[in-house]
């Protein structure tokens, strides 16, 4: 007879639990609802924006390349 969906998936999170793992569920930004697309651009938008207004941002962020290229010697 052969093993029900419900008793396949049980010993699947048993063997799972006994290599000391353990469920967690997330949730993430559903890219299906409407209006997605636009918010993620009105968030970058203004992100953009922020980062103009920072004088100092692009030597920060030259410093820090050039930091992490010398790290490769």
């Amino acid at each position: 007879m052969p093993t029900s969906v419900n008793a396949r998936v049980q010993k699947r999170r048993e063997n799972l639990r006994a290599a000391g793992l353990r469920p967690l569920q997330i949730w993430v930004p559903d890219t299906r609802r409407p209006g997605f697309a636009e918010e993620c651009h009105r968030q970058s938008f203004v992100v953009a924006q922020a980062d103009r207004a920072d004088q100092h941002l692009g030597d920060f962020l030259d410093a820090a390349l050039a930091d992490l290229d010398s790290g490769d010697e």
